[in-house]
């Protein structure tokens, strides 16, 4: 009798931890299709611009009606959970993952009557309305995955999932533009009637996704306590400090990003088109995805004898993938970017530095940056180059382990805490824009030198920033 009740407690764990691993698996591919949607943004600012006769000025809005979403989104979320409650730790991250995918859904749709009607304005609501969905997924599916296992491995499990993500980026301009400038385009084809059918595809995929989450046994992992009102996620000292953390990491992310071509196109660096200089970007995005991948492995339950040859057969597979992606485009020769594979070892060590803690290996990824910011703003030729591409590199796990770190112990306040976070996003629209600012003041070059400002409060945060300890307020 004994033995009956230990085999079916065995199997409700089993049981529990393959509903774990499927619900996981769904959201992989949930963060791939947002890191492919948000790529395709880049392909639509020059389609656009050309369709609409648009300055540059105007295509950009393009960013500012998604991006904007963001923080609108996840700050009207907060407002109501500090009047009525946490909307997702009642209705269940699943809910709200449905939710999310239906909203996006909706705007993906919307491409439809915005290119049969030929205005700009439709189509910035229906990225708007995107943008929306995507926050609610953002709420939603970032704390969910932390919270599918043990909070020893959440980092883990978020950086694998955010390496996802940042695959969906490394192909999007590729197939992206194939589908809207190329199989769906051409001169034959009037006005913005190429985005119809890739959107309407994408939307009808959102839909699919909801529904098969929707019939699918995945943990409901909500709370059944009564949940007050109010700012109760503020009280938290490391959340708002990680809130911080957050705007200073998208936003140096995507500043230097931003001004990538440009560095890349100046005389004393490599002087490279804006064609070829576009095809490095990859490197620099690209990435990301390999030090996620790597820190999902380094950050993970593995014995520690098999976490290194791990790591280095999948640095070398994405790796791999990456250049075949890029190869396929430029017919790029492999010797040329050698000095990104001496970069990936620095990256590597670091990973070994970090020793498996997410805030200890924030803090060491925050410093190796601001070390190769200090080199690309002092020297010229190809190491100011490498330097600059090989932040991407280390940028890679920032997200997850800030985010992780931030929603540590919120308990019930996770959602609340989580759309804070989400809401610091709004970094990504400002720190570029006072990076451009001082661009023009002191030219490309030197402008980086805002963004290590941004990479030493990281250094910061990794370091004490992010230890729970007594709010002032409440002391």
């Amino acid at each position: 009798m004994g033995g009956g009740t230990i085999s079916s407690s065995a199997n409700v764990q089993m049981n529990a931890q393959t509903s774990k691993s499927k619900a996981f698996a769904m959201l992989t591919l949930l963060f791939f299709m947002w890191g492919f949607i948000t790529c395709l943004n880049d392909i639509l600012i020059p389609y656009l611009r050309e369709v609409f006769a648009l300055n540059y000025f105007q295509a950009m809005l393009v960013q500012f009606a998604f991006f904007g979403a963001y923080f609108i989104g996840s700050l009207v979320y907060f407002i109501v959970s500090t009047t009525i409650g946490d909307p997702i730790t009642k209705i269940g991250y699943k809910n709200g993952i449905i939710i999310g995918l239906v909203i996006s859904s909706i705007g993906c749709a919307l491409f439809v009557p915005a290119a049969q009607f030929l205005l700009y304005g439709f189509f910035l609501a229906a990225l708007f309305c995107l943008g929306i969905g995507l926050t609610v997924l953002q709420i939603a599916a970032n704390p969910y995955v932390a919270i599918l296992g043990s909070p020893e491995t959440a980092s883990s499990r978020l950086n694998l999932a955010q390496g996802f993500n940042s695959f969906g980026t490394t192909i999007a301009p590729v197939i992206g533009g194939f589908l809207i400038f190329s199989f769906f385009g051409g001169e034959n084809v009037l006005g913005a009637d190429a985005v119809k059918i890739p959107y309407l595809g994408l939307s009808a995929l959102f839909l699919l996704l909801a529904l098969v989450i929707k019939l699918t046994d995945l943990p409901v992992l909500s709370s059944s306590e009564e949940i007050p009102g109010g700012a109760g996620a503020l009280k938290y000292r490391h959340l708002v400090l990680g809130m911080v953390g957050i705007f200073m990491y998208v936003g140096g992310e995507v500043a230097i990003g931003s001004l990538l071509v440009n560095f890349f196109g100046l005389e004393n660096i490599v002087g490279l088109s804006e064609g070829e200089a576009s095809a490095y970007l990859s490197f620099y995005w690209g990435g990301a995805m390999i030090g996620r991948f790597l820190g999902a492995i380094s950050m993970s339950n593995l014995p520690s004898n098999k976490k290194l040859a791990t790591m280095l057969g999948t640095a070398v597979a994405v790796f791999l993938l990456i250049f075949g992606v890029i190869y396929t485009n430029t017919g790029i020769d492999i010797q040329t970017v050698l000095p990104f594979v001496g970069i990936m070892i620095l990256n590597l060590l670091a990973f070994m530095a970090g020793k498996s803690s997410a805030s200890r290996t924030l803090a060491v990824f925050s410093s190796v940056v601001v070390l190769l910011l200090l080199i690309a703003i002092s020297t010229d030729g190809l190491i100011a180059f490498w330097a600059i591409i090989g932040i991407g590199l280390f940028n890679s796990i920032m997200w997850s382990n800030i985010f992780t770190l931030a929603i540590d112990g919120l308990g019930k306040y996770t959602s609340q805490g989580s759309s804070l976070l989400v809401m610091a996003i709004l970094g990504g629209a400002l720190i570029p824009l006072m990076q451009g600012a001082l661009a023009d003041w002191v030219g490309v070059q030197y402008s980086f030198a805002l963004p290590i400002i941004c990479y030493l409060y990281l250094f910061f945060y990794g370091v004490m920033g992010h230890k729970k300890t007594v709010n002032p307020l409440e002391a």
